[in-house]
């Protein structure tokens, strides 16, 4: 009876040696798998981070490229309502303008309405009594 029991008792602790053995790898496992779950999220973090600074860059040019498009627009309307303005002054017809293929034409009609609109105005003499 002594040497069963003795034997129980060396099996008892062949077992929980390997139960406490498992349990050791089992602790390994997770502590490496919470290593690399680490590692991933600072590169996720990280690729964020890059990824919004990115974003805030062309956000940036974004806004500029908006800005001279409603700059541009507007010069272009304004272009556009001084040639109408040279046409009902001087009697020539022309297009509006309508984008980069008409900055030759635009330029040739300001040279042609500014050679008209530079003659000097003379007073008469009677004007210059009142």
């Amino acid at each position: 009876m002594e040497q069963r029991k003795r034997k129980r008792m060396l099996s008892n602790r062949e077992s929980a040696r390997r139960s406490r053995k498992k349990k050791q790898k089992l602790l390994d496992d997770l502590t490496a798998q919470v290593n690399q779950l680490k590692k991933e999220n600072s590169e996720i973090v990280t690729s964020v981070s890059i990824t919004t600074q990115h974003y805030l860059t062309v956000e940036a040019e974004n806004s500029v490229l908006r800005a001279q498009l409603d700059e541009l627009s507007h010069r272009l309307e304004s272009l556009n309502d001084i040639i109408g303005f040279l046409d009902n002054t001087t009697g020539v017809c022309s297009n509006t303008l309508s984008g980069p293929e008409s900055d030759d034409f635009l330029a040739s009609q300001f040279n042609m309405n500014m050679f008209y609109m530079n003659q000097p105005l003379m007073p008469s003499s009677d004007a210059l009594l009142y």
